[in-house]
């Protein structure tokens, strides 16, 4: 899978110095600075120490089957387009080398729900879709939010459905709030479906 990161940091050379740094034990694949310039840090084959304790689709060592990108951003501000225009390059040649599936590109925030708010609700997320680097909803029959939820990867029964609710709507719907909604059940299944997945059997 790829996983999308923000630095959360006011440059991309403070952030390349923090994870080429040891004693900071953290790094990524990549960091795409705001112009757009992209830096390899480990190579692809390796495994980097970006994503932390989480859980994606029933595996629990996302580390070890990722390649991480970090994206020169302070976390309130918009991504800038030279940088979104070098990541759907850098994600077109990921995805071909490694043969990942869109539905794999995810946010640092999917995989740990209680602690990231990563690439946060700034990012485009709908354009990537658009390009066919990740996933969008359309329109769906509603269905049971914990079984579309679990469907798609999310860990419900490790972080809760509140907490994964909260990561979905994160990415697919930054401006919802409050008691699970229709919008969101609908949100949830079309995606599940798309897949090829019964949200209704969760373990399909």
């Amino acid at each position: 899978m790829i996983v999308i990161h923000y630095t959360a940091m006011q440059s991309a050379v403070a952030a390349i110095d923090t994870l080429c740094d040891p004693e900071k034990e953290v790094s990524a694949h990549y960091l795409i600075a705001r112009d757009g310039v992209v830096t390899q840090m480990v190579d692809e084959t390796a495994r980097a120490w970006h994503a932390g304790a989480g859980c994606w689709a029933g595996c629990d060592d996302i580390n070890s089957r990722s390649i991480g990108i970090e994206l020169d951003n302070d976390g309130f501000s918009p991504f800038s387009a030279p940088l979104m225009d070098a990541l759907e390059d850098l994600l077109g040649g990921i995805l071909s080398r490694w043969d990942i599936p869109a539905h794999h590109v995810i946010a640092h925030s999917d995989l740990a729900p209680l602690r990231k708010v990563d690439p946060g609700g700034r990012f485009d997320w709908r354009r990537l879709a658009l390009g066919g680097f990740s996933i969008w909803p359309d329109k769906s029959d509603e269905l049971p939010m914990r079984e579309s939820l679990v469907a798609l990867g999310y860990a419900v029964d490790e972080f809760g459905l509140e907490a994964c609710l909260s990561a979905f709507r994160l990415r697919f719907a930054p401006m919802r709030a409050g008691p699970e909604s229709e919008a969101d059940r609908r949100d949830a299944a079309s995606l599940a479906t798309r897949l090829g997945v019964d949200p209704t059997n969760a373990n399909s």
